[in-house]
């Protein structure tokens, strides 16, 4: 398919109109099916932005209005799609039932080429405009550079980061492996008076224990066997920078007391040396452990934890983000199609209800590698399941009220995160009116961005 013309899906099953209309719409990539089997083919493979269907499509062995169900069928797989349906003279009623069902105009034949140029022209150029809104959305997404989320506790976290980040108060980042520390530690480092200096990160997990001392405060020529030459440590390498110590409950406690003395003095000594040097550093620390039971458990220092925690910030795990697994899923693909060149366009709605449903118990850092073997393993347009590698879900509860509650606020926050917070789009996909979905979210307590589109 061409690059450089938009493409335009008709659904027609009128050999002769078929031509006609494929020579009319020569500035268009077109695209011809002649029945719903073909129209989904063509819609999962082309995935046009707009459709030309004729409403009078012979109905299948089963009786089925095809034309009907070719609507919803598409609107399920692609809810931006415009849908211009094409009815017979005296078939207002059924026009009018198709643009209920969610389709986006009407026309009645006989066909005038040019008026129906107007009307795709328009609903093409609706369609572009929509897709811009949904990419400033998506940088409306992003408060922190590095940071996506639509979750009311992330966006309280970035407006700490955004108060404490010109300050030099040293800060603790709490979290679950894989919810982002780092980024936040950079996000910090980025928004402060040091950003045009250096950010120094150092794993206190990953350093053996007896090497610590030497990688946070560096060494003088001959201190040890093997230390050839004077090196800097990672504290006087982040000078006037920031010095980001992860996993800070992991350090030995022996360091945390020299640990300790540098942040109350600001002065360090090299291994072997006698020399004190002063050092002008932001430090901030994380950890995915509960320090105040270590600090009860004695594997901790109390003086040192109240010496780190000037400002605590808690990152909330990525199943407790209502609406950002999906936010964070498109933004990863995006960054890996990109990556690896691949043609991919989106999830398939199943795989998109998958990413929803999955607990994600090794949060983002899970995420970003389940949807890079996805990008790699898939070989359609759309993401399935099974590229993703999810389980499908498994909630088993005898209450049915509560099972009924909980599916249906669970599909309402599903629908508005699929439909990029559209609450218009949401409705359809949902089946329910607009007014019906807005009685849904005051009920169930349903937090709504402000930037929620109708």
């Amino acid at each position: 398919m061409s690059d450089h013309k938009p493409a335009l899906l008709i659904v027609e099953d009128d050999l002769g109109l078929q031509s006609q209309l494929r020579w009319h719409f020569d500035k268009y990539e077109v695209i011809i099916a002649s029945d719903r089997k073909s129209a989904i083919a063509a819609v999962r493979m082309h995935e046009p932005a707009v459709v030309l269907q004729d409403l009078g499509l012979p109905p299948d062995e089963e009786g089925v209005e095809e034309g009907f169900a070719t609507i919803q069928e598409t609107l399920r797989l692609a809810p931006a799609t415009k849908i211009i349906v094409v009815t017979g003279y005296h078939d207002y009623e059924n026009a009018l039932r198709a643009v209920a069902l969610g389709a986006y105009d009407f026309y009645q034949k006989p066909v005038n080429t040019d008026t129906l140029d107007l009307i795709v022209q328009r609903a093409h150029q609706m369609w572009s405009l929509e897709q811009e809104n949904k990419r400033l959305q998506e940088t409306r997404a992003a408060p922190l550079p590095g940071v996506i989320a639509s979750d009311e506790r992330m966006h309280s976290v970035c407006r700490t980061v955004e108060k404490l980040a010109p300050t030099d108060v040293t800060c603790l980042i709490l979290g679950e492996s894989g919810t982002g520390k780092e980024v936040i530690a950079r996000a910090i480092h980025n928004r402060s008076k040091r950003r045009d200096r250096r950010f120094v990160a150092i794993n206190c997990a990953a350093v053996p224990e007896n090497l610590m001392e030497s990688e946070l405060f560096g060494y003088e020529k001959g201190a040890f066997t093997g230390a050839a030459k004077r090196t800097l440590g990672k504290v006087e390498v982040a000078h006037e920078g920031t010095l980001f110590l992860d996993e800070i409950g992991d350090m030995p406690l022996p360091l945390q007391a020299k640990l300790l003395r540098f942040l109350q003095e600001r002065v360090i000594e090299r291994l072997g040396g006698r020399e004190e040097i002063r050092v002008d550093v932001r430090v901030v620390c994380a950890t995915n452990k509960n320090l105040s039971e270590m600090v009860a458990e004695g594997s901790f220092r109390e003086d040192l934890y109240y010496r780190i925690s000037e400002i605590v910030v808690e990152l909330p795990p990525l199943r407790e983000r209502g609406g950002d697994k999906i936010l964070i899923a498109r933004h990863l693909l995006t960054k890996y199609v990109d990556q690896l060149s691949k043609g991919i366009r989106g999830f398939t709605p199943e795989a998109a209800a998958a990413i929803e449903s999955y607990e994600w118990p090794g949060n983002i850092r899970e995420m970003e590698n389940k949807i890079k073997r996805a990008v790699i393993m898939c070989d359609q347009r759309n993401v399935g399941i099974a590229d993703l590698g999810l389980p499908q879900p498994d909630d088993i509860s005898l209450n049915l009220r509560t099972v009924r509650q909980d599916a249906e606020r669970a599909a309402i926050i599903r629908a508005i995160s699929m439909s990029d917070s559209n609450i218009s789009a949401a409705a359809k996909l949902l089946g329910i009116t607009r007014p019906t979905l807005y009685d849904l979210i005051k009920k169930y307590n349903i937090h709504v961005s402000e930037n929620c589109k109708d």
